[in-house]
C-alpha cells in the first residue's frame, strides 16, 4: 500500500475518534502551545447544555477547568448537529468504546502526532485521505495489501516519494 494511503487511513480513524470524543464529551487535552482553558461555571451553560451534561452536574465544580471547557465545547457542538449527524456521532462513539484500550491509546498518539505536523503537511494528509475515501473498497484493499508486502526501507522510500509528489512546485 502506498504511504499516502496509510496516512489517509490513519487520518480517517483519528478524525472519527476525535469527533466521537468531542461529541461524547470526552475531552481531548489541549495542545501544549495553547493557553490553559478557563473553567466554566455550571450557571454559564445554557439549559440545553446543562441537559446534555446533567450527569456531570454533581461533580462539575471538582472537574479541572480544561475538562469543563472541553465538555462545554462538546455540548455546544452536539447542539449544532442535525439528528442524522448525532446518530452518526453516536455510532462512531460506540465503535470507539468497543476498541481495546491499547488501540485507543495508539489512536490518541497518532492524533497528537498529526497535531504536531505543520499546517501544510496536515492539509496534505487530509487531501490524501479524501482521495483514499473516493476509491472503491477493492482499490483500498489492494493498496493496503501492497503496503503490507513492502519492506521497511521500501515504505520509507514510498513515503518520501509521496511527500515529493504532493509538494507544490517551487518558483
Amino acid at each position: 500500500m502506498k504511504p499516502a494511503i496509510l496516512i489517509r487511513r490513519t487520518h480517517a480513524t483519528v478524525v472519527t475518534v476525535i469527533a466521537a470524543l468531542l461529541l461524547s464529551v470526552a475531552a481531548v487535552p489541549a495542545r501544549a502551545q495553547e493557553q490553559p482553558a478557563q473553567g466554566v461555571q455550571w450557571s454559564q451553560l445554557n439549559p440545553q447544555q446543562q441537559g446534555i451534561l446533567k450527569k456531570f452536574q454533581g461533580q462539575w465544580g471538582q472537574l479541572p477547568p480544561e475538562r469543563q471547557a472541553a465538555l462545554a465545547r462538546g455540548s455546544q457542538r452536539w447542539l449544532g448537529m442535525t439528528p442524522e449527524q448525532r446518530g452518526q456521532a453516536q455510532d462512531r462513539f460506540a465503535r470507539w468504546q468497543a476498541l481495546p484500550p491499547e488501540q485507543r491509546q495508539q489512536i490518541r498518539e497518532r492524533y497528537r502526532q498529526f497535531q504536531r505536523l505543520p499546517p501544510d503537511e496536515q492539509a496534505r494528509v487530509r487531501d490524501n485521505y479524501q482521495r483514499f475515501r473516493k476509491m472503491s473498497p477493492e482499490q483500498r484493499e489492494g493498496l493496503r495489501n501492497r503496503w503490507r508486502q513492502m519492506t521497511p526501507e521500501q515504505r520509507k522510500n514510498a513515503r518520501q516519494r509521496a511527500r515529493e509528489r504532493s509538494k507544490p512546485p517551487t518558483r
